[in-house]
């Protein structure tokens, strides 16, 4: 099916309160546009994903080649138009039009939302209302039966060619693209929506539950003919670090501090330097099972503070892409990780360029 999934990302957010609009605040380890693209991804449904922003600059990630950003409008009726000549001349077949600051989509909705387009021009996800609903007309108020309400959500899906006909002759401002068909008398197929498909407006939809602690360690002695290995990154030096693996002390203090948070022992409890398995393994490998822990158990990493101890190689040469690899390993955004590079002022192994050491204080937390 020729699918093409539209993400609107370029608004104000002025309800939002704050000085970097909303789609770009990190929510759950990445920025809240991006939840949006990788289930968009994971559904494997599209040929193209347009992401349609107000600052290109903001958007500091390299997308997958079927991933496109654009430049929105002044109004989100605006950006959707620009957003669908856009994909005009790929003769999609159908799109789903989507808010960013709806992060929390599942891939199951997706999927049912392009399942109903076979049969359907318009298909719209709604939920009921869990509030009393008033209407105002003037200065009258009346009462309306919420089991006779519904809350439209999105994404919404639609035939391309009937979309675009209407928004190509809309004038009027409007709230989302439903609209367009219900002012035209047009049939739309309401489906079941999710209620964790909440938008976020206000800094209050954003609510953390319990955050946790853990703190890791690791030291190494350099040996010449060793490759030198620093949170995953090959580094050019003439000695690498002595371990049973390849002695990484980035990786390995991080992942301690994570065990540590999630009250999981130590990295020589997952991984025992007498067992010829893991003789030599690369480090991003044990980082694996600890992510997958992680994910499994809902946490999120709220931040990440290294201290590199060493005299040689100088950190700062290193520092931006050794976070780049730490943040493509754990899976979030650069801005949660700081890196910093201490000296011990020439005193004791590592004063002698004899052993490199790294601390790590990390923080992770559950949403509600």
């Amino acid at each position: 099916m020729n699918n093409y999934f539209i993400i609107l990302a370029s608004g104000q957010s002025k309800r939002f309160n704050s000085s970097k609009p909303k789609q770009y605040i990190v929510y759950k380890n990445k920025p809240l546009f991006d939840h949006s693209v990788e289930k968009a991804l994971a559904s494997k449904l599209f040929k193209k994903i347009i992401l349609v922003v107000n600052n290109k600059k903001l958007i500091n990630k390299k997308f997958p080649r079927n991933v496109v950003t654009i430049k929105g409008g002044k109004e989100r009726s605006d950006s959707c138009l620009i957003g669908l000549k856009y994909i005009k001349k790929f003769k999609p077949t159908n799109v789903l039009i989507h808010d960013a600051a709806r992060p929390n989509i599942s891939t199951k909705l997706i999927k049912n939302l392009v399942k109903f387009l076979k049969k359907n021009k318009a298909v719209i996800p709604t939920i009921n209302s869990s509030d009393s609903i008033k209407y105002r007309v003037k200065n009258q108020l009346f009462n309306l039966n919420r089991d006779h309400c519904f809350l439209t959500q999105t994404p919404q899906a639609f035939r391309f060619k009937d979309l675009y006909s209407l928004s190509i002759n809309q004038k009027d401002k409007i709230q989302d693209e439903a609209t367009l068909f219900i002012k035209n008398d047009l049939k739309v197929k309401f489906i079941k929506g999710e209620n964790l498909n909440n938008k976020i407006t206000y800094k209050e939809d954003i609510k953390t539950n319990k955050t946790y602690f853990g703190i890791g360690f690791d030291i190494h002695r350099l040996i010449k003919g060793k490759k030198l290995y620093l949170g995953g990154l090959k580094i050019p030096f003439h000695s690498g670090l002595k371990g049973h693996s390849d002695g990484d002390v980035i990786i390995h203090s991080v992942i301690d501090a994570l065990l540590g948070a999630m009250k999981k022992k130590d990295i020589g409890t997952m991984f025992p330097d007498n067992k010829k398995r893991f003789k030599n393994i690369r480090s991003p490998k044990m980082l694996k099972p600890v992510i997958d822990i992680i994910n499994e158990k809902e946490f999120y990493i709220n931040n990440i503070d290294l201290n590199l101890i060493c005299e040689q190689p100088k950190i700062s040469k290193y520092r931006d892409k050794i976070v780049k690899s730490l943040s493509t390993l754990l899976n979030i955004d650069s801005s949660l990780i700081n890196l910093k590079g201490k000296t011990v002022e020439k005193l004791g192994l590592i004063g002698k360029e004899k052993a490199i050491a790294c601390e790590v204080i990390v923080s992770i937390i559950k949403y509600d």
